[in-house]
């Protein structure tokens, strides 16, 4: 039994309320599903109100870290679409959490982060301590990487900014939002009823329609181009998205590039050239659909050199339906490189990619001649994908009995395993390999890829957070690298029974770097076998399996002949399934 199947009741014994109270009022109102937090005295008024006010309810999960904290809200938002709140200790902890919010901004996760301040009133501040851990505007440390953060100065003005905090949260393109209570304001007498917005009030606004004349506009060059490509990154996180790409590739029988933020199509396709970079060289017409990245893509990078060659000719037209530049940050370079359009839609594609098919539909079915060229390309782009996915297989035959083991190989080791089971790869791909060769069948088979080291454990706890209950099987194909960062999110799996697979892509390296480093050696012509210094996890090795028996997994390895990963996945897999997390530890070659 979990520990949020034994929340207290709440304490109605008292009749005496709490300013914090109105916090848990509106937390309950907008129905979040759960709290992460790291303690913390700056919230003790809150904490005190969720627990005996409120119940427990929403539960709170203890985090040992405030990034481990903020990264399942993340996965979690990730995976259903829903925000969860993250509540984070006065500086210190919201300093911690850094790095997590960040991340969750570029990723466009919607996260209600809650965080507090020693008191404002410097007369109630204790000595010392609620002075170092207070800022003049805390929000401040966030402000470039979170779409919206407020601090009420009273608790009349706490029901007004938290409405507009969802709002903002949730409107596209989403991201985290950041609320400070001051300490002493929690720990107030509430003396008044502050009123809560009404149970009919919309908690965000509708999304953006595209203008029907620059819709217009793009179909009528999608159907007239010779070789269109559909490129698409956030679509598949709106509920439908995923469908919604399926019926317009099928309306213009256009191949699709998934950049893979989200699923945004599905894997076998025979439509889907994902990964095919050869796929650029003869385009004509490119769609974006919601697209950040659209360089890398078509991008061929020397890394050592830097030199940035493109694989699309110049003579290429671009068009976009998406956000544009709403939410461009005037810090952080995540909106990538610039380019040129000749038709722009600002537009939700949730709702501009539906309209844009059925004018496709019509054009197509009152034109035989056009419905012929286009089955003509449809079919060729079939077999295409059929060649694509058969060299696959070939290519990961490659070095199969190798010890270690090849990425492909665990690859595909894990896939025997999971397809007879409805499962759900919560960020990691092993190099691609995943992509090349398991059924992403299913808008929830992946929330998107990894991001930056010490995200991903964390990012998988909250995607499997989300599927806890549905039956689904969730595995995380985690680095060696990035569990060090956060090992203690393997506690928070087991007290709270998050039944996850954790399949370590263990490398015993920060290999990234090293590659770097042997790049460097090699322009320099310094000495290759020192690369690895400051950059390899052996001497010793990390023993992880040891490490999730430690915390309450189930635990096995390290496994390095590929035979033996199959039975130790069959009895990982049966703990997960009776509410166990498990890890197995597998070492691979660095490539």
């Amino acid at each position: 039994m979990t520990q949020e199947s034994t929340s207290p009741k709440p304490d109605k014994t008292h009749n005496r309320r709490w300013q914090s109270d109105v916090i848990v009022d509106l937390i309950k109102h907008y129905e979040f599903p759960y709290i992460t937090l790291n303690p913390g005295a700056s919230f003790r008024g809150l904490h005190d109100s969720l627990v005996n006010y409120g119940g427990n309810v929403p539960p709170m999960l203890l985090c040992p870290h405030e990034e481990i904290a903020v990264q399942m809200a993340h996965g979690y938002a990730k995976a259903t679409g829903r925000p969860m709140i993250a509540i984070v200790h006065d500086l210190v902890g919201m300093l911690h959490a850094t790095m997590a919010v960040y991340y969750a901004y570029i990723d466009r996760a919607p996260i209600f982060i809650i965080g507090a301040t020693g008191p404002m009133d410097e007369g109630k501040r204790r000595p010392n301590i609620d002075w170092i851990h207070s800022a003049g505007t805390q929000g401040e440390a966030y402000r470039a990487f979170t779409k919206w953060d407020y601090q009420p100065t009273s608790i009349d003005g706490v029901p007004e900014a938290f409405l507009r905090a969802y709002s903002v949260m949730m409107t596209q393109p989403q991201g985290p939002i950041y609320m400070c209570y001051d300490a002493f304001m929690q720990e107030l007498p509430l003396t008044a009823e502050v009123p809560l917005p009404p149970d009919d009030a919309v908690a965000a606004p509708s999304p953006i329609g595209p203008d029907p004349k620059a819709l217009e506009a793009v179909a009528e060059r999608l159907l007239a181009a010779e070789a269109p490509l559909l490129m698409a990154e956030f679509v598949g996180r709106s509920a439908g998205g995923f469908e919604n790409m399926v019926a317009l590739a099928e309306a213009v029988r256009a191949p699709v590039w998934d950049i893979g933020s989200s699923l945004n199509f599905p894997g076998r396709h025979p439509l889907n050239l994902t990964l095919d970079t050869d796929v650029f060289a003869d385009r004509d017409v490119i769609l974006n659909l919601d697209v950040r990245d659209w360089e890398k893509p078509i991008a061929s990078l020397d890394s050592t050199t830097r030199a940035v060659a493109y694989r699309v000719p110049e003579s290429c037209e671009w068009m976009e339906i998406g956000f544009a530049e709403l939410g461009i940050s005037k810090w952080s370079m995540d909106y990538r490189r610039t380019r040129s359009f000749t038709h722009r839609v600002l537009a939700d594609p949730v709702v501009a990619i539906p309209a844009l098919t059925d004018h496709c539909r019509a054009r197509v079915a009152g034109d035989s001649a056009l419905a012929r060229r286009l089955d003509d390309r449809a079919a060729a782009i079939a077999e295409r994908h059929r060649v694509l996915r058969n060299t696959w297989a070939e290519q990961a035959r490659e070095d199969w009995d190798a010890v270690p083991m090849t990425p492909a190989r665990l690859a595909a080791e894990i896939w025997d395993a999971i397809q007879g089971e409805d499962w759900v790869l919560s960020a990691n791909t092993l190099r691609d390999w995943a992509r090349k060769l398991w059924d992403f069948d299913k808008p929830y088979r992946h929330p998107g890829n990894s991001l930056g080291t010490a995200t991903q454990i964390g990012i998988s706890l909250g995607v499997a957070l989300a599927n806890r209950g549905t039956g689904r099987l969730v595995v995380d194909i985690n680095p060696d690298g990035d569990l060090m960062f956060d090992p203690g999110a393997l506690w928070v799996a087991a007290k709270y029974e998050i039944p996850l697979l954790i399949v370590m892509f263990n490398n015993r390296a920060y290999y990234n770097d090293w590659e770097h480093q042997l790049r460097m050696a090699r322009l320099r012509g310094t000495d290759e076998a020192k690369a690895h210094l400051g950059m390899d996890l052996f001497g010793p090795e990390p023993d992880f399996a040891g490490l999730a028996r430690a915390m309450g997994c189930h635990g096995e390895g390290p496994i390095e002949r590929p035979q033996d990963v199959a039975p130790a996945l069959r009895r990982a897999i049966a703990e997960v399934k009776r509410g166990r997390p498990a890890l197995v530890d597998t070492i691979t070659r660095h490539r």
